[in-house]
């Protein structure tokens, strides 16, 4: 089962996220999209969808830095272990707890109101499922390991070796068969989670307006308040007040 849950299961994830999106992208350029309902209502998405979205791109640099940067490195720069541990859980505390919020906010929005209830398709069912659960479940072992609850483990020392090795094509599958519960689920809720993107309103974080820093300035002219009636014709440019 560990080899089947660590070992093959990240690379039908991978797959599945990979061919789904080449997929979507050549036949389903149209659906690429976030379906945006901010026209059925505003002010709920104003503040759920920045404190998600801001919360979620920490939370995922934080993943980053705990799980590829080994711990020889942070070791070498000078950065204890438990300097180490303290920054970990503190920024990721915030950030945890504002993707949270954020999320909460948007799914009470989303069933609340009846547009937005309306333009959910069945699949954002499914994804949400997975969204709050994979949170839910980091969220609970963060705090259970900072609690001790999980022991003096250490998951630098296990859960970042096994992801490290999968890079490598041989998967350390007995690290994660040794890691608390909680861990597990949500590494197992996340993998699934990345092979739902395609296929969902996820979809959308691969289409970054990189372009908009490139575009051309937007000329925004003021209301000339006299009157054309009462204007002189003029030849050429008039000079932008």
């Amino acid at each position: 089962m560990d080899l089947l849950l660590w070992g093959v299961l990240p690379y039908v994830s991978i797959a599945l996220l990979i061919a789904g999106t080449l997929w979507r992208a050549r036949y389903d350029r149209f659906g690429w999209t976030t379906h945006s309902t901010q026209v059925h209502e505003s002010r709920l998405l104003r503040i759920g969808s920045p404190l998600f979205h801001f919360g979620m791109l920490f939370v995922v640099l934080g993943h980053v830095v705990g799980l590829v940067i080994p711990r020889s490195w942070t070791d070498a720069v000078g950065v204890s272990d438990h300097t180490y541990h303290l920054l970990a859980v503190s920024t990721g505390a915030v950030a945890g707890v504002a993707a949270a919020a954020g999320i909460a906010i948007l799914v009470f929005r989303r069933f609340k109101v009846p547009a937005v209830r309306k333009a959910t398709l069945r699949g954002d069912h499914l994804m949400y499922t997975f969204l709050l659960g994979a949170m839910a479940l980091g969220l609970t072992a963060t705090i259970l390991n900072s609690t001790g609850a999980t022991g003096d483990y250490n998951y630098r020392e296990g859960i970042s070796i096994w992801f490290r090795s999968l890079f490598t094509f041989r998967p350390d599958y007995h690290l994660m068969g040794a890691a608390p519960l909680a861990f597990r689920l949500h590494i197992l809720f996340g993998f699934t989670l990345f092979a739902l993107i395609p296929y969902s309103r996820l979809v959308h974080m691969f289409s970054a307006p990189v372009q908009y820093l490139f575009r051309p300035y937007v000329v925004y002219r003021r209301r000339d308040p006299e009157p054309t009636a009462n204007r002189e014709d003029r030849r050429g440019w008039e000079r932008v007040r």
